[in-house]
């Protein structure tokens, strides 16, 4: 290590309340996913919040999991926290409106909060610093990174907070801070958030074995994080030459690496590399992705900008939505309009597969779900009763356990009879009911629910 970047190195490092105590009035500050969260410099944010120290600040969390003391409606009232895309810890307060939910595309993250919001302050986790000065955002870039370069791009001022961890792994790509570009570091060695595996059900292998059919030799694709995106990559274990191009670097990509089917080789863009803005999952995954030439991680306007997702011949996405209507529009981050996720990067992913030569997007859910009184009720509703994540134009294919329809430029007779066919069979009926009555079909239109696929 230069001395020069050594020295400099112990002139910025300071405690965590140290560091807090440069956070300013008015400051707009933002908060990357997951691991990228400071866990240690936060808890020192939240104290100052607490004793009203701080006032007329304004945060942007996404997937909060790192920053518990956020998610205290005694300290996050006292400043204004929006939320892009809700975890558990902040589901309550955004479904009371105390955390305030902003449907954001996540690509427009960055965009929107430097030209619009005047976000001035970016804080992050990142890896130990290297012999020439420069750190790693390790796991997670999304969409702090890119704000950050955003505004040097345009000469703003920004502060940047880097939280150095040793348990951080050292991530290749566009992610990277110098020395000289950082206004304090904190050095804070906690353990890293590892998520559990979720054993995909009958629901999960049905849905999956349906989109696995559309997958070609060769595909670019991009997976969520679940039960589902583990079953689709069990699915493709025997496929050849699969690429990596995703919001999330998951387990199930690790899997498809250690069965021989991903290898990137025939990506038609950057090649040879599994790239996302996220790394999440076990620490195995962890591991595979430290000082991996093979892995990379990018701002989110490179990973989820359509333009780039596009440029991936055979792209695959895979996403998982909450409830679609009999026009094919699909909600995504909420149950009914009760805040429960975020859009993220799916209506990205969905445009840019679709400009994708060869290109292919699935939205996938489960057909029904049980209320709180143990009832069963349909995904599928005549008309959405939420917030639009994927308009009906934008769908190409729309996946249950019932089946896979297509419907990009088809018209409401053809869309109505596509989607009730992959309905559960005790909702058909209704639902044929339901699309006469609203006149989206003429009433004398049969619609023969007796052959649709009754069975899993």
């Amino acid at each position: 290590m230069s001395d020069k970047w050594h020295e400099l190195y112990k002139e910025k490092c300071m405690t965590a309340d140290e560091a807090a105590k440069l956070i300013e009035n008015g400051d707009r500050i933002s908060l990357p996913t997951a691991n990228g969260t400071p866990r240690v410099l936060w808890q020192s944010i939240a104290k100052r919040i607490a004793n009203d120290e701080l006032s007329d600040c304004e945060l942007t969390v996404g997937l909060n999991l790192n920053a518990p003391d956020l998610a205290k409606p005694e300290i996050i009232s006292k400043v204004y926290c929006r939320d892009g895309y809700i975890s558990p810890l902040s589901r309550p307060l955004a479904q009371k409106g105390i955390v305030d939910p902003t449907p954001f595309r996540f690509m427009d993250i960055p965009r929107t909060m430097v030209e619009d919001r005047d976000y001035n302050v970016v804080t992050m986790t990142a890896s130990p610093m290297d012999k020439h000065g420069w750190f790693s955002a390790a796991l997670n870039c999304s969409h702090s990174y890119s704000i950050t370069r955003r505004r040097w791009e345009k000469g703003l001022p920004t502060k940047v907070f880097l939280e150095v961890n040793e348990n951080a792994p050292t991530v290749y790509g566009h992610n990277h801070f110098h020395i000289t570009e950082v206004t304090a570091i904190v050095e804070a060695n906690w353990d890293l958030i590892a998520l559990p595996r979720v054993e995909p059900n009958e629901k999960d292998i049905a849905i999956a074995s349906y989109i696995a059919e559309h997958v070609p030799d060769g595909a670019c694709v991009q997976l969520g994080i679940g039960s589902l995106p583990d079953a689709v990559g069990k699915q493709l274990v025997n496929k050849k030459d699969l690429g990596c191009h995703s919001e999330m670097i998951v387990d199930a990509y690790l899997d498809l690496y250690k069965a021989g089917a991903l290898t990137n080789r025939k990506k038609t863009f950057m090649p040879d590399k599994s790239v996302g803005t996220i790394v999440i999952g076990s620490k195995e995954l962890y591991e595979f992705a430290d000082q991996n030439p093979g892995v990379e991680v990018h701002g989110i306007d490179f990973c989820a900008n359509p333009d780039i997702i596009a440029r991936h011949d055979n792209f695959i996405a895979i996403n998982a939505i909450t409830e679609c209507d009999l026009a094919g529009q699909c909600i995504s981050e909420s149950i009914g309009i009760v805040p429960y996720s975020g859009i993220g990067g799916q209506a990205d992913f969905v445009q840019g597969a679709w400009k994708s030569k060869g290109g292919k997007a699935f939205l996938a859910m489960y057909s029904t779900f049980e209320d709180k009184s143990g009832q069963m009720n349909s995904r599928i509703s005549p008309v959405a009763n939420g917030w639009i994540a994927i308009s009906r134009w934008d769908v190409q294919y729309l996946a249950t356990e019932y089946g896979c329809v297509y419907l990009k430029g088809k018209g409401m007779r053809e869309r109505v009879k596509n989607v009730v066919s992959i309905a559960h069979p005790d909702f058909r009926e209704k639902l044929v009911y339901e699309a006469k009555r609203l006149n989206l079909i003429e009433s004398k239109y049969d619609i023969d629910i007796k052959k649709m696929r009754k069975e899993i």
